[in-house]
């Protein structure tokens, strides 16, 4: 019947499309990038903080096609802080997603489009190509026959677990020395699952693999020493062009060991002796540890390392001045291990101290102007958190006002939000004094860096034990703990009196605790 229709149209001309294989009119998509006339939103890359220029999709939470109402969680993006979901704001349709996974995009840039109605799809995924810059997609040719028609469609293959490792080039990441050693012992690499950064594949994975059960190829016997040729006295053996490498750089031949036929210097010899070429790493003895597998090349930046080299950047336009005092620490350490039972951090209780003294001292809680000093009512402690990727500061605010036992609390709750990466932009960019705390890493004294915006930043050291005089000890003498804190300002507001006496009130206030928990 079929071909009885096809003949017929052939006899009466042209033959009518049938209704069923019309295609979407090329008028309906929009024509040199104009906007569609029917109803429909664009989603563009949100500012997540105040900092933020670009973003990161993480990953889509809703595939094209997908139906998603307001409010819904739809993608995770990565901002210069952390990752956080974003929602759609209106009901519809995921029609096309312009940034894909892994992909960046500039703040304000579309990121996708969502149709109000499920028969407007097609046409915005032809406007989504002119926002983009991918070409346009081309018209659907006419449809084939009904018998055509009826065959199954091809189902994409699922990507076998050996994919995992390669690029999107299909490169499997590893490092030269896994290659080698995946050669030599008989291991498919493509199957190995890497643990090196961004999933390289060291020679750690690949021993393990081959330890799991994988059959090592047997190595091959060593090849019987070369005979070694004695040149003559005097006489250096070395190829042409290792003598014009070494006379260019004005290396003696003599001091370089040949590794070319009976000892002769070759060019790869002169280039490594010059460093021009890297010296070929011998492969470790039978039974003996694997050697330490180094990164190496370059790693790009998330986005929150981005955001801190270019915070780190800008403070190099402000001029800092640092002093330093000794704190005598056995009051305040007396005070914490009789709080500590009930779940009250030493980052709290320094924080409580710190704001005790600044509300004594309200200059060390301001900002640079230029039109003069600025005055933050509020006492917010920032407290710089080193996180996986990066550093974040959560903050503490209103530290003055807050029983220790609350920002005990809380600050462990902050803890944990920095470290699975789902700090608010008010929890972490509030902060109008920042504390920097390596104590617990044995640092006996440092300087931090102010950041930009703040006028102060408290850098706190390890304790410290000292023998000191005392006239009322058995001996006349008698031990105590100290610790260093360094404190940076900027020096257009704050002046180096007012860091003076700020630093002898937290003195004062550490050798005297007792009020920090009242």
């Amino acid at each position: 019947a079929d071909i009885a229709a096809v003949a017929a149209g052939d006899e009466g001309g042209d033959a009518a499309p049938t209704p069923s294989a019309e295609a979407v009119p090329a008028a309906d998509a929009p024509a040199g990038g104009a906007a569609p006339d029917f109803e429909f939103s664009q989603l563009d890359m949100p500012a997540l903080s105040s900092t933020m220029k670009e973003g990161k999709v993480v990953s889509w939470l809703k595939g094209e096609g997908d139906s998603v109402e307001a409010g819904e969680a739809i993608m995770v993006v990565e901002s210069d802080k952390a990752d956080m979901d974003v929602e759609a704001f209106e009901d519809g349709y995921i029609a096309a997603i312009i940034t894909g996974e892994g992909e960046t995009a500039n703040v304000g840039a579309p990121v996708a489009l969502i149709a109000a109605n499920e028969a407007d799809i097609p046409a915005l995924k032809a406007y989504a190509a002119t926002l983009s810059g991918a070409p346009t997609p081309a018209a659907p040719a006419p449809a084939a026959p009904a018998a055509a028609t009826t065959a199954p469609k091809a189902v994409p293959k699922a990507a076998s677990p050996a994919s995992v490792n390669a690029s999107a080039g299909g490169r499997v990441v590893a490092s030269p020395l896994a290659k080698k050693m995946a050669t030599e012992m008989g291991v498919d690499i493509s199957a190995v699952v890497g643990s090196g950064p961004g999933g390289r594949i060291t020679a750690a994975d690949v021993q393990n693999a081959a330890a799991g059960g994988t059959p090592a190829k047997k190595a091959a016997p060593a090849s019987p020493s070369k005979p070694k040729h004695i040149p003559a006295p005097g006489v250096i053996a070395a190829t042409p062009t290792a003598r014009a490498l070494a006379k260019k750089a004005k290396l003696d031949l003599a001091s370089i060991e040949g590794t070319g036929e009976f000892g002769r210097v070759t060019a790869d010899d002169v280039r490594i002796a010059t460093g021009e070429k890297k010296p070929v790493r011998k492969t470790a003895a039978p039974g003996a540890p694997a050697p330490i597998e180094m990164p190496e090349g370059l790693v790009p930046f998330t986005g929150m390392q981005r955001a801190v080299s270019n915070n780190m950047v800008a403070t190099l336009d402000c001029p800092v001045f640092r002093a330093s005092r000794e704190i005598e620490m056995d009051a305040f350490n007396a005070l914490y291990q009789s709080v500590k039972p009930k779940g009250v951090t030493v980052s709290a209780l320094l924080a409580k101290a710190v704001a005790k003294a600044i509300e004594k001292h309200p200059i060390i809680n301001s900002s640079f102007r230029p039109e003069g000093t600025f005055f933050n009512k509020d006492i917010n402690i920032a407290m710089a958190v080193a996180i996986e990727g990066g550093l974040i500061t959560p903050v503490l605010k209103y530290a003055n006002e807050r029983d220790v036992l609350e920002l005990g609390e809380n600050w462990k709750e902050l803890v944990g939000k920095a470290k699975a990466g789902t700090l608010s932009p008010d929890e972490y960019n509030s902060g109008t004094f920042v504390i920097s705390n390596m104590g617990m890493f044995g640092v006996s004294q440092f300087d931090a860096i102010l950041p930009a915006g703040m006028g102060g930043i408290l850098a706190v050291a390890g304790t410290q034990e000292y023998i000191v005089p005392d006239k009322q000890a058995v001996l006349g003498m008698k031990k105590i703990s100290k610790m260093t804190v360094t404190l940076t300002c900027d020096h257009r507001q704050i002046y180096g009196a007012d860091a003076a006496m700020f630093l002898k009130t937290l003195n004062d206030i550490m050798m005297n605790p007792a009020p920090l928990v009242k």
